[in-house]
């Protein structure tokens, strides 16, 4: 039995499914995997079940889910399943290979050996790390990211990664139905409710590459969310009220 869990949720990535698993269960640290798939037509699902059934069978697990429902809400099946089945760290990761599976180890270290409550895999806190972006899109990640830290005064550099580990408590802490965003709005509103639930972050810092295989599913849109999202967080941030953090 692992602590720990990593969340990967898909839609058509049969070319980096089987190839992310495999560099995730041969790391030195033992991981688990959930998979929360949006009836992806290409077969992902598939892939991942046949795995299950003739490699991993306690270490890989899936969650079919009918059509693309929003990443926000992937990953929060992801962890009320997680929070059912034990698992003391929980991590968000992309199936594409633009989070390095070796970092997993640092992230889970940030968390486990030096006692903070959630960790993030950083492009931003030491400089701009990211490969193979247009420039574009670099400049509008970062600066969302610099919007975010100027809006709601949150002090954390890459507000919208999607690569953390969380620490049981702070998602049975937080009350994940009432997480109202659904694209990337989601990671700012995880990180700004954990924070202002009174849980210690740690940044550190990762090298994000843009994935060599498969469609990216990035828009406009998700990004708008994100940017006309962060004045409602504000806003209830004045008035709303957040679970807080139990002192041990």
């Amino acid at each position: 039995m692992s602590d720990s869990i990593i969340i990967i949720p898909t839609y058509n990535e049969k070319e980096n499914i089987e190839k992310i698993i495999r560099a995730i269960f041969s790391l030195e640290k033992a991981f688990h995997i959930l998979v929360i798939d949006d009836g992806s037509p290409d077969g992902t699902a598939a892939i991942v079940k046949r795995l299950m059934n003739d490699e991993f069978t306690d270490r890989l697990f899936i969650v079919e889910r009918k059509g693309k429902q929003g990443l926000g809400t992937a990953y929060i099946a992801g962890f009320k399943w997680s929070l059912q089945h034990d698992y003391e760290y929980i991590f968000e990761m992309d199936a594409d290979f633009s989070h390095n599976p070796a970092d997993l180890i640092r992230l889970y270290a940030a968390c486990h050996d030096d006692g903070y409550d959630m960790s993030i895999g950083s492009r931003y806190v030491s400089g701009v790390n990211v490969v193979n972006w247009p420039m574009g899109r670099v400049l509008m990640s970062y600066f969302a990211s610099k919007y975010v830290r100027l809006i709601t005064g949150i002090r954390i550099h890459d507000t919208t990664a999607g690569f953390v580990c969380y620490r049981r408590q702070v998602l049975s802490t937080i009350d994940l139905d009432s997480i109202r965003f659904k694209g990337y709005a989601f990671q700012i509103e995880m990180k700004f409710t954990a924070y202002k639930s009174g849980f210690s972050i740690k940044e550190v810092p990762v090298v994000f590459v843009n994935r060599v295989e498969g469609t990216s599913k990035m828009s406009g849109g998700i990004f708008s969310e994100a940017v006309f999202g962060v004045i409602r967080l504000r806003f209830d941030g004045w008035f709303k009220k957040y679970n807080k953090k139990q002192k041990s």
